[in-house]
């Protein structure tokens, strides 16, 4: 029952100024047609950030990926997106190995972990959605994307570099592994956006799409230059507008279609065939 560990390493990525993504890829090395990311982010300023913790699965190579870019006793923010376990696989390790580092966390958040951690309330901050948090150099915005499958879910937008962490928002499949959207077929991407999003946060097809798209407004309405979150390659400048104009679109579509037992026995019967 133990996580299978990533086939292969991606090595973190500079997006921006010191500003890196921490890149796992689920599915590689499996008969899976496509494949997901798991990211991370570390933001190298003044006062440097972690945002989300990755897996379990990968949690050797990770803490590498990141200690590497960073010294542990330096870290003086832990920023978790919200509370699913591909984003705080890792939290014990990194608040243990980070003396200095304040958990930035929400109310709503810390009740739904208690069951899982220890939490330690001394070192937190609770921030939520139209928050601001002052790291030094620079004050970060904390702004819940529009599209999110958790009730604890918040964004992180750095006005210094453009880049805004969207959480699980704007996700998309890759057939294998890229450097940016850019290098996703056209079509390829927005059939995975759209199936993304929809199997993400289900309830799409229950909201009005003028205030859905009132809360894309408020988002893209912040300026930023490039898209970084959770299962997504990044979104670099070129391609910021298309990724809010698909955005606009989930309201109007019907939900998605999650796989059932044929599926799953299908599936068993590829993989023991001969």
């Amino acid at each position: 029952m133990q996580p299978l560990a990533p086939s292969f390493h991606h090595a973190p990525q500079e997006i921006a100024p010191e500003t890196w993504l921490i890149r796992q890829l689920q599915g590689e090395g499996t008969p899976a047609p496509v494949n997901v990311y798991i990211n991370s982010l570390v933001i190298r300023g003044a006062e440097p950030v972690i945002v989300d913790t990755g897996t379990p699965a990968n949690r050797g190579q990770w803490l590498k990926d990141v200690f590497a870019l960073v010294e542990p006793a330096d870290v003086r923010w832990i920023f978790i997106s919200h509370d699913d376990h591909d984003h705080t696989g890792n939290l014990a390790e990194v608040l243990g190995a980070c003396p200095n580092a304040t958990l930035v966390f929400n109310w709503f958040m810390t009740e739904r972990l208690t069951c899982a951690f220890d939490l330690p309330l001394h070192r937190m901050r609770w921030v939520d959605d139209g928050d601001s948090l002052d790291v030094g150099d620079r004050t970060l915005g904390v702004i819940r994307p529009p599209v999110y499958d958790s009730p604890s879910t918040r964004g992180l937008y750095d006005p210094v570099t453009g880049v805004y962490w969207a959480s699980d928002c704007f996700a998309t499949p890759v057939p294998a592994p890229v450097e940016d959207v850019g290098d996703l077929d056209a079509d390829f991407w927005t059939e995975g956006f759209h199936q993304f999003q929809r199997l993400l946060s289900p309830w799409h097809s229950l909201v009005d799409a003028g205030r859905f798209n009132a809360v894309v407004d408020r988002v893209e309405g912040l300026g930023m230059t490039t898209l970084a979150g959770a299962h997504s390659p990044v979104v670099p400048p070129p391609f910021v507008a298309e990724a809010f104009r698909m955005l606009r679109e989930i309201p109007g579509m019907p939900p998605a279609e999650f796989p059932r037992q044929a599926d799953l026995d299908a599936m068993l019967a590829g993989m023991h065939a001969g």
